[in-house]
This record gives structure tokens, C-alpha cells and sequence, in this order.
């Protein structure tokens, strides 16, 4: 396989305009021909992560939380604290009701290390224990659970040594994941070894907005390049002590990482504009998803960081890709930023509550696009800040029959996992963006859940698959 020509013919997929065919998945027959168009054993869920969920933790995230910019602008808007989050710690039964009422068979969520590895060398095993219940009780409920084990958040000790510019904490999650796997995997076979790393690198080292806070291109690359090392270190370790077939499906263990695509269009069609909106897209889209397939580590910023590297363990370390796709945008060439550019929403898109392109047909082409790198692939994220709840119907019926469509042209997608279960605390935006198919009252006692309209949408697609949401 050609990766570069395949990163080209992807490149010119993700950036054409077309107009989307109609959607028509509420149609009855459109529902009904689910289960023909998607394989058997297609996953439907949800997903969340620890931090933004479980409330009670202590780690570089809850540091960051009570900080400022150096102009004084606080870390997180309305100086929002994760604290008690949706208190999922203490409220895991009650969600899986919630997954039950929903119909799903699947569920995607992190497990914290700052809450299983306080302080370096020690463990929780009482935490751990209660992880495994999770996985458990999901199984108990039909709901095959996915895991992460790096969503994000670094325990103090790991960032207070330098986190991902120390080459040290590769061992060091490498090390987490083997403990993580060897406790969980007589429940677990699907993993997911880290969220996003190239936004941990654009967002935490060019953008400056994540901890630690930096604005350096080069030092990001090195990043990025330190976390597909560790994905490939943590592989091999899963791999080594999970041998429990949970599923039954005849392997122990499927592992992949949740890769975030977004499309890079570029806002002209000036050489310059091109140029560095494919620059982008090959920094943040295809150096992971190429890494698995050439065993090396390729990142490049012309005039300003080369990373080309081969990387043990990282030849076939994927057995899936997953995806998490929310938006495109626009890409103006911008010599003058870190990012080389300015990206942006033209006036006359439709926009969720962050200001985000709503573009179901994106999901479709990227889907198109790492398909035919010839792995299964799961949509890992997808979803809508919508406050009002009113878009969020749309928006899911949308997006899945562009996943359909994907589907009947050969694409083998095996699961797609909803962000999110629940609203929930939304990084360095706080509490105010909505993403939750159920609401969460943060000021009650209880957190009550109540639904969004979505909910009755996603039961709909869960009986088309042949999945009975209960009655709630």
C-alpha cells in the first residue's frame, strides 16, 4: 500500500464540497434495512471520559482548572471546576439504566490513572476493583464495554517529571496499561490505548489552551511522536496479559486508538491556502493513521520540526481505526501563527453552540478515506453541544446515514459510540457546552439525568438494528 498516494486521494476527498444526499433514515424502510447495510454485531453506544464524569480527582486537569493565562484570562471559561463532575463514580448503575433505556450494546470510557496510580509505584486497588465491576456489570447489561486507558489527564507525579516531553512517562503508561489490561481483561477485549493525540498536541503545545500550556510546533511534534511510542509500548503489553476472549469472538484483545479528524478546507483556492491546509492535514489526520501501516513516525512542519522515525511495535499495532469526527474548517494561510494559519466558519454555515460547521457529509468522507486503509473502523466520537436539545436529533440521523452510506459502499464500520452519554465538564470550555443525549442538573444533589429529544432518535436506530431500548 502507497500511504503517501493514499494520504493525496484522502486529502482531495476530505476538501471537495459536495451537496450531501437528502437524509432519510427516519424513513421506515430506511430503519429497517439497518441491519442488512451494517454487519452483524454492529456496536451502538455511548462514550465519555474519567475526568469529565466521575468528579473526586486530582491531577494536572485539576491544577490547570485553577489557573490563568498570562493575560489573566482563566484556564477554563466561567472558571468552571470539574469537582464533582456527574459524579459517575458513585452513579455507574444508574448510567447503565440510562445505556439500557437508550438501547445501546456498547459503551466507550476511560479509566483515570491519577485515581488507580496516585503516586508513583502505588495502586488503588479498591479503584481498580471498581473499574472492573463496571466492565462487569456492562457485560451483564448486553453492553460490550470499550476502554481507554489515556484519556487526557496526567497524574501530578508523571506531569511534575515533564509529562510528554519526558520520554520517560512512555514506560510509565506503558507500565499503567499492562497493570490496566492484566486487572480488566477477563471483561474486556476492545481497547482504545489513547484519545486524540494530535489534539493533545495542537490544543496542550501550539494553541497553548491544555496543559501545560505551551505555543511551540516543535516541541508538539516531539509530542505526538512520544505518544504513538507509547501506543505501540502499550500494545504490546496489552497484548501480552489480556488473553481472556471476554466476547467470545475467538481474540482477546482488539486495540486501536481514537484518532480525531477534522477537514481542513482550504478557505481559497490560492496555492498558498492549499498548500498549508494540506500541511495540516497531514500533521494532525495522517501521521497517526499512517503510523501503524509503515512503522514509522513521520511529522513535518516545513522550516520548523521534521520528525521522521521507525518506531518498534508500532508495524501493525491497530486492529481498528477509530474515529472521532465532530466538524470541518476552513483553512486561511496565516505565516504569522504557530499554526501557520487561521481557521474559521463561513457566515452562511449551520453552527452547534460552540461555533462548530455542522457537516454530516464529513463523516462519510473520513470514513471513506481511513476505510480503505483496509482495518475495521468504529467511530470512536460523535456529537453535538446543543443546549436546546433541539438540533441534536437531527444532527444524529444525519451523521448515521452518512455512516450507512459509508457502510453499503464497502467501508466496514463496526461501531459507532455517541459523544456523550451526558453532559459533563467540556475541558476548557467548562459546564456550558450540552453534548449529552441525557441532560445533568449539576446543581441538584443527585446530578439528575433527565432526556433530550435525541434520546427517542437513538432508540429508533437502536430497534433498526434489531436492539430493544427498555421503557424509562
Amino acid at each position: 500500500m502507497n500511504i503517501a498516494r493514499l494520504a493525496r486521494l484522502g486529502y482531495a476527498a476530505l476538501t471537495r464540497d459536495p451537496h450531501p444526499p437528502p437524509c432519510v433514515l427516519g424513513a421506515e424502510d430506511a430503519l429497517s434495512s439497518l441491519r442488512s447495510a451494517l454487519p452483524a454485531g454492529f456496536l451502538l453506544g455511548t462514550a465519555t471520559a474519567s475526568h469529565q464524569i466521575e468528579g473526586g480527582l486530582d491531577n494536572d486537569w485539576t491544577d490547570w482548572e485553577r489557573g490563568a493565562h498570562p493575560g489573566g484570562e482563566p484556564h477554563i471559561k466561567d472558571r468552571a471546576v470539574s469537582g464533582a463532575a456527574c459524579d459517575s463514580w458513585s452513579r455507574i448503575d444508574e448510567d447503565i439504566g440510562l445505556m439500557r433505556r437508550l438501547g445501546a450494546n456498547a459503551y466507550r470510557f476511560s479509566v483515570e490513572w491519577s485515581r488507580l496510580e496516585p503516586t508513583e509505584g502505588a495502586w488503588n486497588e479498591d479503584a481498580a476493583d471498581r473499574y472492573l465491576a463496571w466492565a462487569n456489570a456492562l457485560r451483564a447489561a448486553g453492553i460490550e464495554p470499550m476502554v481507554t486507558i489515556h484519556h487526557f489527564t496526567l497524574p501530578r507525579w508523571v506531569a511534575t517529571q515533564g509529562g510528554w516531553m519526558n520520554d520517560r512517562t512512555i514506560e510509565l503508561l506503558a507500565a499503567f496499561a499492562r497493570r490496566v489490561a492484566k486487572k480488566l481483561g477477563s471483561a474486556v477485549d476492545l481497547w482504545c490505548t489513547i484519545n486524540e493525540p494530535s489534539v493533545v498536541a495542537a490544543l496542550s503545545y501550539v494553541k497553548g489552551i491544555f496543559p501545560p500550556g505551551l505555543e511551540d510546533p516543535r516541541i508538539a511534534a516531539h509530542v505526538m511522536a512520544r505518544m504513538l511510542k507509547a501506543h505501540a509500548r502499550m500494545t504490546e503489553a496489552i497484548r501480552e496479559v489480556d488473553t481472556t476472549d471476554a466476547d467470545g469472538d475467538g481474540r482477546a484483545t482488539r486495540i486501536g486508538i481514537a484518532h480525531h479528524v477534522r477537514i481542513f478546507q482550504p478557505a481559497t483556492r490560492s496555492p498558498l491556502d492549499r498548500l498549508v491546509a494540506g500541511l495540516t492535514d497531514r500533521f494532525f489526520n495522517e501521521a497517526v493513521a499512517s503510523a501503524p501501516f509503515t512503522g514509522r513516525i513521520e511529522l513535518a512542519i516545513p522550516g520548523v520540526v521534521e520528525v521522521d522515525e521507525a518506531v518498534p511495535g508500532l508495524l501493525g499495532s491497530f486492529d481498528y481505526m477509530g474515529i472521532n469526527y465532530y466538524t470541518r474548517d476552513h483553512v486561511k494561510a496565516d505565516l504569522r501563527d504557530p499554526a501557520l494559519s487561521k481557521q474559521f466558519v463561513p457566515a452562511d454555515r449551520p453552527v452547534n453552540d460552540l461555533g462548530w460547521e455542522i457537516y454530516p457529509e464529513g463523516l462519510y468522507q473520513v470514513l471513506k478515506r481511513y476505510g480503505a486503509l483496509g482495518l475495521p473502523v468504529y467511530v470512536t466520537e460523535n456529537g453535538i453541544p446543543d443546549k436546546s436539545g433541539d438540533v441534536r436529533p437531527s444532527f444524529l440521523r444525519s451523521h448515521f446515514e452518512a455512516l450507512v452510506r459509508a457502510a453499503r459502499e464497502g467501508v466496514d464500520v463496526r461501531g459507532y459510540f455517541h459523544w456523550s452519554l451526558l453532559d459533563n465538564f467540556e475541558w476548557a470550555e467548562g459546564y456550558e457546552p450540552r453534548f449529552g443525549l441525557f441532560r445533568v442538573d449539576f446543581d441538584s444533589p443527585d446530578k439528575r439525568r433527565s432526556p433530550t429529544p435525541a434520546v427517542e432518535t437513538f432508540q429508533e436506530i437502536a430497534r433498526g438494528l434489531g436492539l430493544e431500548p427498555e421503557a424509562g
